[in-house]
């Protein structure tokens, strides 16, 4: 009995000195970012925090807040593959996915691989492409596989999509279907920076001409530490009642009279997931129900839909979902 104490003793003191190696590469992360970037500390974390749970991201913002360049920043980063696709109204499947090419030499159809196939995937404006393009997503955002002809192709660990969207500017866009929506683990609103970061901005403007220039930013992390690290975050430990307390808020979404669609199991899975990474990124190897409230509406916000009433009224989401979350009792 005493051999087996030790052994559970050792490996839970192996397990939280892996987590302490994951805070670091975090920090190491952000150093880099934050040569180039100035504020939007916590979208960055929300970022590192998919990263780890192996999830797709929704940046929405007005033009002009770094959007675009965060995504291509965290990839520099990492030492994996980057491909960036511009999202447009005359855009097809095949410009995303891949298509097939007759081979005169072997006189045999070739598939040749679409932008999607690389590791970290930047989809800017992607709410301008129009639903047949929309749709050549959800297989590989959901599968990390693309079906052409018949034969399924398999995209290489680890992928991420990052997408992005104006929410002011209609003319030309598209609304993403709910399905599409449910596929991405977080939405993220990116706001303006305040007063003392965007000083730092001009500031920085003032020292050098190329503010804006990710070659500063160098890897950090390889593929495989990466694969390691998002394995880890799959054995941070959740305590029963946690995982009742996000069944709960989950169920309450789809019982209350101001949504008239509530979040699907699918959402309670990227509540876990999410929680587990964002607790490993603060160094620890437990969940606490904090790290459930921090991605709660990042999560849930996009999955559910406002009834008609509150709709009219000009109510968001988040505010829904925290009158939501303040009725369920927080576990201790």
């Amino acid at each position: 009995m005493e051999v087996n104490d030790q052994e559970n003793t050792s490996d839970l003191f192996e397990s939280r000195l892996k987590v302490q190696e994951l805070n670091h590469m975090a920090f190491r992360i952000r150093d880099e970012i934050a040569k180039v970037l100035v504020g939007q500390e916590k979208v960055l974390d929300l970022l590192l925090t998919a990263l780890l749970s192996n999830g797709h991201v929704l940046l929405e913002g007005v033009p002009g807040v770094a959007k675009t360049l965060m995504a291509r920043l965290l990839a520099k980063t990492l030492d994996t593959g980057f491909s960036r696709i511009q999202f447009t109204p005359d855009l097809m499947p095949s410009d995303v996915l891949g298509t097939s090419v007759f081979n005169a030499a072997t006189s045999n159809f070739e598939f040749r691989k679409g932008p999607i196939f690389s590791n970290m995937v930047l989809i800017d404006e992607v709410n301008r492409a129009p639903a047949k393009t929309q749709s050549a997503l959800f297989e590989v955002m959901e599968e990390r596989q693309v079906t052409m002809e018949g034969h399924s192709h398999q995209l290489k660990a680890p992928f991420l999509v990052i997408a992005t969207q104006n929410p002011i500017e209609h003319e030309g866009t598209y609304r993403l279907p709910e399905a599409q929506l449910d596929r991405f683990l977080f939405k993220i609103k990116v706001d303006y920076p305040d007063q003392e970061q965007e000083l730092r901005l001009l500031q920085r403007a003032c020292e050098r001409q190329a503010i804006y220039d990710p070659a500063l930013v160098q890897p950090v992390v390889s593929e495989e530490e990466l694969a390691g690290f998002q394995k880890l975050v799959n054995e941070v430990i959740v305590e029963p009642q946690l995982l009742r307390y996000i069944t709960a808020i989950v169920e309450k979404t789809r019982k209350s009279s101001s949504l008239s669609l509530g979040a699907s199991p699918r959402a309670s899975l990227a509540l876990l997931k999410a929680a587990r990474a964002f607790a490993a990124l603060e160094g620890r190897d437990f969940v606490t129900p904090e790290d459930i409230r921090e991605v709660l509406y990042p999560v849930l916000a996009h999955r559910v839909i406002l009834s008609p009433e509150k709709e009219m009224e000009g109510v968001s989401p988040e505010v829904v979902l925290r009158q939501l979350v303040e009725t369920v009792e927080v576990p201790r």
